[in-house]
């Protein structure tokens, strides 16, 4: 007979331990068809799981059939705010009661945006009030001719509102006087937007003169009152961004107009006086140049309830003792705490 070996079956370390009963036999999960009524091994939570750490590398790698589960929907992403709205409240739930919260707020950066709690000049509540008593004293062309005196008080709010922009239109670079005299014959024709579309353009000119630019001021009145009976039903609109969107109508006519035609403060008029004297005042950090940058920076600062009563008083400051030229130091209350006080007259001397 020819030497044939014996086969013999070498246990693996695992199934001799298990054989001595050292460990446990490893619980194998084997394949199954889709169709069984098995549930997946995940799902198995209940059931003890055996793992030996001399397992076999092919019993590691065994994996448990994945038996088809009913269609769930797709997790619904959640947006970055509710995630953060769930993690404040499971953090908030976390803190003990009487504990002080701290609720950080996230900082938007503006370097557009500058804030002054602070006036420029310290002084500038007895300027303010010095200005209150002058002009008390004395009436200014603007008390009784300004824009707000020239509609007519006996026409419809609407009309009213319309009559106090065309005064307004036509005040730029305009004496009171002047624009006066051309808003009482343009309401002798009954000033309306209508009336101003049909009018012919020479005949709004003649009106108009001897205002300043009046040709430019009659173009743009009638173009102004064609967008009126188009977009507003022939009425003004009644906000700032819709007003300066009229042809030939400025933030300083719009602030003013809203305050005046609508009864709400939405900035400060600047005109040629608030411009000027704001800046011999010192109520602003650096001087302007233009009316715009004088609106912003008093703006900064001026609390909202002067707004309105600045742009008056100052108007009817300027024409009266803060002139443009050789203005009146010597009678002026705020002689004695303004920085520009006399400069214009020791110029003259000097000259």
């Amino acid at each position: 007979m020819s030497n044939i070996p014996k086969t013999t079956n070498k246990l693996s370390l695992a199934s001799k331990l298990a054989k001595k009963q050292i460990i446990k036999p490893t619980r194998i999960i084997g394949k199954h068809n889709k169709n069984d009524n098995e549930q997946d091994i995940e799902d198995l939570v209940q059931e003890s799981r055996y793992f030996s750490p001399i397992q076999t590398r092919k019993q590691r790698q065994v994996k448990t059939i994945k038996k088809e589960l009913p269609a769930t929907p797709p997790p619904v992403k959640k947006s970055r705010e509710s995630q953060d709205k769930k993690e404040e409240e499971s953090q908030v739930s976390k803190i003990p009661m009487g504990t002080a919260i701290v609720v950080k707020c996230p900082v938007v950066a503006d370097e557009k945006i500058e804030l002054e709690v602070e006036s420029p000049n310290a002084m500038w509540e007895q300027q303010l009030e010095n200005i209150r008593l002058m002009r008390q004293s004395a009436a200014a062309p603007v008390d009784t001719m300004g824009c707000h005196k020239c509609a007519d008080q006996e026409a419809d709010e609407k009309t009213q509102r319309f009559q106090n922009l065309v005064a307004l239109m036509l005040s730029s670079q305009t004496k009171d006087e002047t624009t006066f005299e051309a808003m009482k014959r343009l309401k002798a024709r009954n000033l309306s937007p209508g009336n101003i579309k049909d009018m012919p353009t020479s005949e709004l000119e003649g009106l108009l003169h001897p205002v300043s630019f009046y040709k430019n001021k009659a173009k743009y009145l009638k173009q102004t009152s064609e967008v009126l009976l188009d977009k507003y039903g022939g009425d003004i609109p009644d906000n700032v961004k819709d007003l300066i969107g009229l042809p030939g109508v400025g933030p300083k006519m719009a602030h003013i107009c809203m305050s005046v035609a609508w009864h709400k403060i939405t900035g400060i008029g600047v005109d040629v006086h608030v411009h000027r004297i704001s800046n011999r005042l010192g109520w602003l950090k650096t001087p302007t140049k233009e009316p715009e940058q004088t609106r912003l920076g008093l703006e900064k600062w001026l609390p909202k309830s002067l707004w309105s009563e600045v742009n008056h008083l100052f108007v009817g400051f300027g024409q009266t003792i803060c002139t443009p030229v050789k203005p009146n130091c010597a009678q002026c209350l705020n002689r004695d705490v303004c920085p520009s006080a006399y400069k214009n007259e020791t110029k003259t001397k000097k000259k």
